[in-house]
């Protein structure tokens, strides 16, 4: 099958072509390599897609309108996954504008290159922000529009695009609510890898707030949810892809310990963006895709922490 990728070089992008090359498919990613974090490392992550097979790479910011429309009508692939985006909560309150260029308008220009190409099936990257601050385990009905960082009204806004696109040109549009994802080649703003680089260089790690919990997800659970989408998706749909066990910040604090005994915390006040809790309810995707979740935390962050005494130089 003949798939474009879009992000492919990121973090969860590279597995996911990694997997599609494993099963014979013809992989073509597009990715500009955004600044957010290292190119370097980004271009690291395509050397190591190349020992799964032959794929194409396209560099081109999907913000060229024209250029993105083009370039997906001339590869002509039965599905897109969507994965690029611009990251992180933080980030977002400093830069909300830039959310807007790059998770609303260049999924706009995916969406009608999709249509256009006579694409069969899309499948767009969220994020389990858009429920905002509830009482999980969150179903997918419960997104509200009520979220709490500019990030999380950039998906919120790029999810009604899609349902937008897919009665234009009558692509299945299936929209995946990633919740929070970690593991080898993680991105390294993110809470697990940020923190074990900082203790393998010997220095504090700092917290904000107190009480959080976050459904961590192993990036293996993500990309086969993703594949699941693939392969076993018929309708237009929305699915949680999550652990569905949420993991408290004491709790991942006292796995990293295992690792690193004479760990330093620093606890800090709440910072705005972040949400309290997350939790999924898995059930939909089980049920319609047949998805479970096989690493549990201990395991991922066991081969997390493997990964990163082995490629610390690329941290």
């Amino acid at each position: 099958m003949k798939i474009i990728v879009t992000g492919g070089a990121g973090f969860i992008g590279s597995h996911l072509a990694r997997r599609l090359l494993a099963e014979h498919h013809e992989v073509h990613i597009i990715d500009c390599l955004h600044p957010y974090y290292s190119p370097e490392r980004k271009r690291l992550h395509l050397d190591h897609i190349k020992k799964f097979g032959d794929f194409h790479y396209y560099n081109k910011d999907l913000l060229d309108r024209e250029g993105t429309i083009a370039a997906i009508k001339e590869i002509s692939p039965k599905v897109v996954i969507h994965l690029a985006a611009l990251p992180g909560v933080s980030y977002s309150l400093d830069q909300p504008l830039e959310y807007v260029d790059y998770d609303i308008k260049a999924t706009i220009n995916v969406l009608e290159g999709a249509g256009q190409a006579g694409v069969s099936k899309v499948i767009f990257a969220s994020s389990s922000s858009v429920y905002g601050n509830q009482e999980g385990p969150f179903h997918e009905n419960m997104a509200t529009g009520k979220v709490i960082s500019p990030y999380a009204a950039a998906k919120y806004s790029a999810e009604a695009f899609c349902h937008a696109y897919e009665h234009l040109y009558g692509f299945q549009m299936n929209i995946l609510r990633f919740f929070t994802v970690f593991g080898p080649w993680g991105r390294p703003d993110m809470a697990i890898g940020h923190f074990i680089k900082k203790l393998l260089n010997g220095e504090d790690i700092h917290i904000f707030g107190s009480g959080s919990a976050r459904d961590y997800t192993y990036i293996d659970d993500i990309v086969t949810g993703i594949y699941l989408t693939i392969m076993n998706s018929t309708e237009s749909e929305t699915f949680n892809i999550g652990s569905g066990r949420p993991v408290t910040m004491e709790t991942m604090l006292n796995e990293l310990k295992v690792y690193f005994p004479t760990m330093t915390v620093k606890r800090e006040g709440h910072r705005k963006g972040d949400v309290d809790k997350t939790w999924a309810d898995i059930s939909k995707a089980a049920d319609v895709l047949g998805y479970t979740p096989k690493v549990d935390f201990r395991r991922g962050i066991a081969e997390t922490v493997k990964w990163a005494k082995e490629y610390e130089a690329f941290l």
